[in-house]
């Protein structure tokens, strides 16, 4: 039952999803867009953290309690980064990051 998916298999999907969510927030220009890549990044970290605690140290709970914070601090970032992306947009009237060139509210 452990063998059933290799490790190698499990780290390169978590990899492929962490370029999938680094590419999208680094290559999209409205903000939405951004918030959903770092979400894939923290997914990413998560099935990492989930794979190495289940292949290497069953015994103990580590990397599932780490994997529950990283799920609260990424619900704490989603909340904030939807309040600020509200902000910007009943600012400026739009949600495309290029167009937001000042921090002064």
């Amino acid at each position: 039952m452990l063998n059933a998916v290799p490790l190698p298999a499990v780290l390169t999907l978590a990899a492929a999803l962490f370029c999938i969510g680094l590419f999208g927030a680094l290559s999209r220009r409205n903000l939405i867009g951004v918030l959903m890549g770092v979400e894939l990044m923290l997914n990413a970290v998560n099935i990492n953290l989930v794979a190495f605690w289940r292949y290497f140290e069953a015994r103990y709970i580590t990397g599932q309690t780490f994997a529950i914070f990283i799920i609260a601090v990424a619900a704490a970032e989603a909340a904030v980064g939807l309040a600020m992306v509200i902000a910007v947009y009943r600012h400026y009237v739009t949600v495309q990051a290029d167009e937001v060139d000042q921090l002064r509210g």
